[in-house]
């Protein structure tokens, strides 16, 4: 028998205890072994509930019982989750996480002391809740030297853009909408400023590229200057807008970055949609690979996190080896990166056109009947340093969007 702790009682760790009572049996055959939820932790009472028989209020009672093989945490936030997570594995004990702000900022110190423990320090539920990538990445991907990752990691943002699109709502009304229906938080600064997104392609690229992407050091831009006339001019292009976190290797160097993007329907990531995630992972082997499903959600997660239960349970003596070192990946400024750029402009469109031209080179222009007084150019590919030194030049500029492929 497996003894586990869960740690927190909220949306994922219910999802979780539901998870491995309902599918037991079938966990048990996967594993090798019953997994026996011992302890559940919370500071709230549950009365009536069936774990109420094994709920604890004090992390004591779980380090200090030497039975307890597995502890799975889904409390967010870096503490007292690092702290956990620690003592965790210090005292032998396998540590199966949900938390990308633990991951983001502390993986690699955790992976290297669960291998000095010979136990293990597992996430599949940090990125793209349950759509399996951290496990590929670490296992199934190896062979090939990974050139890419691009991704729709929040399923906030993605629904607002979706919504955006497809109702010609504004940003406001969406993120109210999505308040309501609970994809979005009271304060939802962490999802529509890029913050998520930033820590999850953090994790990604320390995996892909074996080092450590400190998030704090990658280009960050949310949504919340995405307009609704911005998908008219979309709509006209044959273009969407999509939330990236994006990563890529260019020769030895690596950028890093999390911003909207207009994309064709001739990328794979254009239709999905909604609260959905999609990632597309380009190796220099097996080309590109496509992740697609429910990002988040308390099932999808919970599965992924009974997923990293399972894999600690057949490796209890064993430590599963993770290529993310400790030492860090010094990322390229972002300005040195190339790219097309959609900007609009006031004005008349004739009328610039020339002087524009001058600017930023052989642009291509787009105007809307509907619209007055502004217009809208596509750039030539050109470096972020180049646009912005162009963009010095031009006057009157409203906006401006990265372009993925036109």
């Amino acid at each position: 028998m497996i003894n586990v702790a869960v740690l927190g009682y909220g949306t994922v760790g219910s999802g979780v205890v539901e998870v491995l009572t309902t599918n037991s049996d079938s966990i048990a055959k996967r594993a090798g072994d019953t997994i026996n939820i011992k302890y559940v932790l919370d500071l709230r009472d549950f009365p009536g509930e069936p774990i109420e028989k094994v709920l604890v209020h004090d992390f004591d009672t779980i380090i200090n019982d030497d039975e307890i093989d597995i502890v799975i945490e889904a409390m967010g936030g870096t503490e007292p989750a690092y702290t956990f997570a620690k003592a965790s594995l210090e005292r032998g004990k396998s540590y199966c996480t949900s938390n990308k702000e633990l991951v983001a900022k502390y993986g690699p110190e955790l992976l290297e002391l669960a291998k000095e423990k010979g136990k293990n320090f597992l996430f599949e539920a940090s990125v793209g809740g349950g759509i399996p990538i951290i496990r590929p990445l670490n296992q199934s991907l190896t062979a090939d030297e990974i050139m890419e990752i691009t991704g729709i990691l929040n399923g906030t943002t993605n629904f607002i853009l979706t919504k955006m699109s497809k109702e010609g709502l504004t940003f406001d009304e969406v993120l109210k909408e999505a308040q309501e229906l609970g994809y979005a938080e009271r304060n939802p600064a962490a999802d529509v400023e890029g913050y998520d997104a930033c820590r999850k392609i953090a994790i990604l690229s320390s995996l892909a590229y074996g080092k450590h992407v400190d998030y704090e050091e990658i280009y960050t831009e949310g949504i919340t200057k995405i307009t609704d006339t911005d998908f008219k001019y979309g709509e006209k292009l044959g273009l969407t807008i999509k939330l990236f976190g994006k990563s890529k290797r260019v020769g030895d160097k690596f950028y890093a970055m999390v911003a909207p993007f207009m994309i064709s329907s001739d990328n794979p990531l254009y239709s999905v949609n909604d609260v959905l995630n999609g990632i597309l992972v380009k190796g220099n082997v097996i080309g590109d690979v496509m992740f697609y499903g429910a990002g988040a959600g308390k099932l999808p997660t919970a599965s992924a996190v009974v997923a990293d239960v399972v894999d600690a349970a057949k490796h209890i003596k064993t430590n599963i080896m993770t290529l993310w070192s400790s030492k860090k990946l010094n990322l390229d400024d972002i300005k040195n990166s190339e790219k097309r750029f959609f900007v609009r402009l006031k004005g008349d469109a004739k009328e610039r056109e020339t002087e524009l031209k001058e600017i930023f080179g052989d642009i291509k222009v787009i105007t809307l009947d509907d619209v007055k007084g502004e217009f809208g150019v596509i750039t030539p590919v050109m470096s972020e340093a180049k646009y912005e030194e162009a963009a010095s030049k031009a006057s009157g500029i409203i906006t401006r969007i990265r372009v993925e492929s036109v």
